[in-house]
């Protein structure tokens, strides 16, 4: 058994189990900053940390000299950094991972020059960060007074909601917070919830002094017929995807935006005309005005690019630009290159993905993901919510994870 334990192919095997140890706590440094936590049995919890830090703790040891397990102890701890901020307060589950990231940081086969190095840095990493989160917290986060006065699930069970009322100087105020319920992360002991998913809608002032939610389920027929009488105005945004399903291509949906008055003039327009002013509409002459080429096919093009535009879209001189080559940046060159003698952007070139509700028939709908039927949220009396106009406006975009200000508070 000896001669089994002290075989270097042993060690490295079993210094897997640091490297995996590490990879968990990276895992949390993930979910804290996106994620907000909620321990069901919070001694089950702790119970089942402290085992595995300690079989972690004693692999750690016994393979201390093993780069893996040496590369592990520097990870451990600067990664639980963002987890002992944001879950202050969750003791039973960081406390144990932070003692075994100290004990084999100093216990490791390291130098000790290494050693007292990365430690110092790791300290100072520690005292800085929590002065900094603190402070920001203090000074940069408005505190209200905020009650909860209902919560629950659609008939669904894909949406949850919460009515808040939020006490302040100013009458105070009552809101409707609407987030999705199928992105949640559910383990044995414990649920992550998507951090700033929640979306405001309904918000009056003073406080509602009566709190009347219905949830109905309602077919997307019924919906569209509601939304078009409202208004025949109504436009939806859609993806490049969502587009090209419906047939439209990238050059039908570009428009003249922010006309000056005297460019207005060059297309026959008045004064008081309103943007914006598809390409489509405009012939060969009019688009000339403004540098733009089309071509038989209905591709546009710039006649004469510069060479800074050139570089954005990474083309040589000679050759035609499209605008489908265009990205963000070469659009805000191209528009920053007109512009009276006073410095004034004459017009913008843009590409809209919007089109109105009311040219969208019910199986458009249902091709860019519409369901058929779901949930309509009534507040007192008035819709405040309907699945319908969450699918195709995307208020819960689910997959992205962008770092924001937001998840800090």
């Amino acid at each position: 058994m000896k001669k089994f334990l002290a075989n270097i192919w042993t060690k490295r095997v079993v210094a897997i189990i640091s490297v995996l140890y590490a990879i968990g706590a990276c895992h949390l440094c993930y979910f804290s900053i996106f994620y907000d936590i909620h321990i069901k049995d919070k001694v089950s919890q702790s119970l089942i940390i402290i085992g595995v830090s300690i079989l972690a703790l004693v692999a750690m040891l016994y393979t201390r000299k093993q780069i893996l397990t040496r590369i592990s102890s520097f990870i451990i701890l600067p990664a639980m950094l963002p987890v002992v901020l944001l879950y202050f307060g969750e003791w039973g589950m960081i406390i144990p991972v932070i003692v075994t990231g100290i004990m084999i940081l100093l216990l490791s086969g390291a130098g000790e020059g290494a050693k007292t190095a990365w430690g110092t840095i790791f300290l100072l990493l520690y005292i800085f960060g929590a002065l900094g989160y603190f402070l920001f917290t203090s000074f940069f986060v408005t505190t209200v007074k905020e009650t909860e006065v209902a919560s629950g699930l659609s008939p669904s069970g894909r949406y949850r909601y919460r009515v808040i009322n939020t006490e302040d100087s100013s009458n105070g105020s009552t809101a409707v917070y609407v987030e999705p319920n199928y992105a949640d992360l559910n383990y044995p002991f414990v649920t992550f919830t998507l951090k700033d998913m929640e979306r405001v809608v309904f918000q009056e002032r003073p406080i509602c002094e009566t709190i009347d939610i219905q949830w109905v389920t309602q077919t997307r027929q019924e919906i569209t017929a509601q939304l078009n009488a409202i208004s025949d105005t109504i436009s939806v945004d859609l993806t490049e995807d969502e587009l090209e399903k419906l047939g439209y291509t990238y050059d039908e949906k570009l428009m003249l935006t922010n006309l000056a008055t005297s460019q207005k003039f060059l297309i026959g327009k008045t004064a008081s005309d309103v943007d914006p002013i598809p390409l489509d509409t405009l012939t060969s002459e009019q688009l000339s005005n403004f540098g733009v080429g089309r071509e038989e096919g209905g591709r546009y093009y710039v006649l004469s690019p510069s060479k800074e535009l050139l570089d954005k879209v990474d083309k040589k001189s000679g050759s035609r630009i499209y605008f489908s080559d265009f990205n963000a940046k070469a659009f805000k060159v191209f528009n920053q290159e007109n512009k009276d003698v006073y410095g004034n952007v004459l017009f913008n070139i843009e590409k809209d993905n919007s089109v109105l509700l009311n040219t969208l028939t019910d199986e458009n709908l249902e091709m860019i993901g519409v369901p058929e039927s779901g949930d309509v949220m009534i507040f007192n009396g008035k819709p405040c919510f309907r699945f319908y106009v969450a699918e195709i406006e995307e208020y819960f975009d689910v997959d992205s994870r962008n770092i924001s200000i937001d998840l800090l508070g």
